[in-house]
């Protein structure tokens, strides 16, 4: 049954994710902001095929942490490609650090440019590191959320990764306090997995950390904030994988 369903989730993914990325390209023509609605739009139909199809439900706490308007910086655990997802549904303006590679996609990678995401070529070096932190102050002074991965990758459960500098340099360019956020999807969606395993795949967002900390201060608190919530969640996914109360992004 699980292998079915991660079949008819993949159809499902790939054939929405297709017909919302073609239909939409006359905004590309548009105004940037324009751009925002098909892709969230896409984000709840992305989430709508895990529910219905693959049995996998959102929990969100702490989301009186984040702010219903103007600029944040939001540090989230990466373990699965929802992760690149939720933001849209979960912030108003959310703008995502990501990876340059996804803007070769058809289509797609002409929406996310246009939607005015920070793409970050990781064999730069230096430059990446100064195009990031130009694009993030344009993007914290226009008032979005940026949503960036600490870790630069996604990282299966149980593994680490060092958390990344761009983080740090963020914030201190920024001027904006870090907003920690862990989580437990790639327990249900994993890395590079095909299998999409039913349950509920939790998603903390933890208090913020001071403005203005020093850089080694702040690495240190923002790693050990997030693993150690996502260990904790991971252990309550292997004991017991459902809850009663649980949130459901509405429609956008």
């Amino acid at each position: 049954m699980i292998w079915l369903r991660s079949v008819l989730f993949n159809i499902a993914f790939f054939t929405s994710t297709a017909l919302v990325a073609v239909l939409a390209t006359p905004v590309l023509l548009a105004p940037s902001h324009w751009t925002m609605p098909p892709i969230r739009f896409w984000a709840w139909l992305v989430v709508q095929e895990l529910r219905f199809i693959c049995g996998i439900r959102l929990q969100v706490t702490g989301q009186e942490h984040l702010p219903q308007s103007g600029p944040a910086l939001i540090a989230a655990k990466h373990q699965s490609a929802l992760d690149t997802i939720i933001w849209l549904l979960l912030v108003p303006r959310c703008c995502y650090v990501l990876k340059q590679e996804l803007l070769r996609i058809p289509f797609y990678g002409f929406l996310v440019a246009k939607a005015g995401m920070i793409s970050v070529d990781r064999a730069a070096g230096g430059a990446a590191m100064r195009h990031l932190l130009k694009a993030g102050k344009e993007a914290a002074a226009a008032g979005r959320q940026l949503v960036i991965f600490p870790e630069g990758t996604r990282v299966a459960p149980g593994q680490h990764s060092p958390y990344q500098p761009g983080i740090a340099a963020l914030a201190s360019a920024t001027g904006l306090p870090v907003i920690p956020v862990a989580t437990d999807s790639g327990m249900l969606w994993g890395r590079r997995a095909f299998l999409k395993r039913p349950g509920v795949i939790s998603v903390t967002v933890l208090p913020p950390l001071p403005a203005g900390l020093p850089r080694p201060v702040l690495m240190q608190q923002l790693e050990t904030v997030i693993e150690r919530e996502t260990d904790r969640l991971m252990a309550r996914g292997l004991v017991d994988n459902s809850v009663d109360e649980l949130v459901q992004t509405a429609a956008p």
